[in-house]
């Protein structure tokens, strides 16, 4: 899942996708800036535009999706 996400990070143009958790949540990175994966990849951290972050575990994700509504556009 690590390299799906890094796949996704590293497109330009930088494309937003969604990354979906084993508790069935979601959470929506809109560019490259929210998004950070240290090289160990143990970790995953999105941040907010209000400020502050969620980390996420690699094992928490079930499934990586390209936002459609600004794919599209």
């Amino acid at each position: 899942m690590i390299a799906d996400l890094r796949e996704l990070i590293g497109k330009r143009p930088f494309v937003p996708f969604i990354i979906h958790t084993v508790d069935g949540g979601g959470i929506r990175v809109p560019t490259v800036d929210h998004i950070a994966v240290p090289p160990a990849g143990d970790r995953v951290f999105i941040f907010f535009d209000k400020g502050g972050y969620d980390t996420i575990r690699p094992l928490m994700i079930s499934r990586l999706t390209v936002d459609q509504e600004t794919a599209e556009t």
